[in-house]
């Protein structure tokens, strides 16, 4: 009667369903730009879809997509631009959700600096960290003002973007992402200014995704994590301040002036939608990226993304 009582307990307490593991591979550190996933998992919002999802940051941030395409993890996060190039370079990747729905890079330059137009930075300097898109971006923005990649001097500042502009080093960086490093000048007590790529001629992109190995993924699981991340923003849109508690409760890392101000400018930047594709989207930047150089040929937007919207709707029908 004993054993038979304690096996009807542990059916009793054992869950209903098994959760489907995932792990996501972060393109960073966390930060405020993964403001979604931190929530949908403290919130357990994963858990309500049946995931146990591992989140993991990198040790070496170009890693995260080279290992989901090799099948070590569900998904990474990447940046739209960056996709295109990995797609050409043959990885097995494509967009599936989309995190950060518009461009964070700027142009930085000191606000009480001599830089005024972008038609001043002739004969400056510029800071970079990655070589390729970056430049291809800033050859667009000068182009608009009579300015070629020849009358401008380019330096590899590493990731010291803002540092390298405060100092002196160079006159304007470009790859600096307006949630972060203009709050991070601020705090220090000097005044940036960001020209805003998307106003300068370079076509509007998603700049945080998710990708996977389409020959590799689940794209139930997938679908029920981005319906997690998007019930996930819309309680950061509607409880900012208590969204920003309960993020920055998981790290003391977190609990700082620089997070705290970057939450405020990063959280209207989310994508409401994280499934919803905009196909144009990912065509007119295979175009920009062609007309930079960058690209031989355009390829069909088929071989960068797929909509999992459209693809759960096909197999539900049938």
């Amino acid at each position: 009667m004993k054993k038979l009582l304690a096996t009807v307990f542990c059916l009793a307490a054992a869950p209903a369903f098994a959760q489907d593991k995932m792990t996501v591979l972060l393109d960073w550190f966390v930060n405020p730009d993964h403001g979604p996933i931190i929530v949908a998992q403290e919130k357990g919002y994963f858990a309500d879809q049946g995931l146990e999802v591992e989140i993991v940051a990198p040790a070496d941030p170009s890693a995260p997509p080279k290992l989901v395409a090799a099948g070590q993890g569900d998904l990474a996060i990447s940046y739209q631009p960056q996709l295109h190039l990995q797609v050409q370079e043959g990885l097995p990747l494509k967009r599936v959700g989309t995190l950060v729905a518009t461009p964070l890079n700027c142009l930085l330059v000191l606000e009480d600096g001599p830089i005024k137009s972008l038609a001043d930075l002739k004969g400056k300097k510029i800071g970079y960290s990655v070589a390729g898109v970056e430049e291809a971006v800033l050859q667009a923005m000068l182009g608009g003002h009579d300015v070629s990649l020849d009358d401008v001097e380019m330096i590899n500042v590493n990731f010291s973007l803002s540092p390298a502009l405060m100092s002196g080093q160079v006159d304007a960086v470009i790859g600096a992402f307006r949630n972060f490093e203009l709050n991070q000048m601020d705090i220090e007590g000097t005044q940036g200014r960001c020209f805003y790529i998307e106003e300068e001629g370079v076509p509007s992109y998603d700049e945080l995704i998710y990708v996977a190995n389409p020959e590799k993924m689940d794209t139930d699981k997938v679908r029920r994590f981005l319906e997690a991340t998007e019930k996930a923003t819309q309680f950061i849109v509607n409880n900012p301040e208590e969204s920003w508690k309960l993020f920055s409760g998981t790290s003391t890392e977190l609990q700082d002036e620089l997070n705290e101000r970057a939450w405020a400018d990063t959280l209207p930047r989310f994508a409401l939608r994280p499934a919803a594709f905009d196909a144009g989207r990912y065509a007119r930047f295979e175009t920009f990226l062609v007309e930079s150089g960058l690209l031989e040929k355009t390829r069909p937007v088929s071989d960068l993304a797929i909509d999992v919207t459209a693809e759960t709707a096909e197999t539900a029908a049938k």
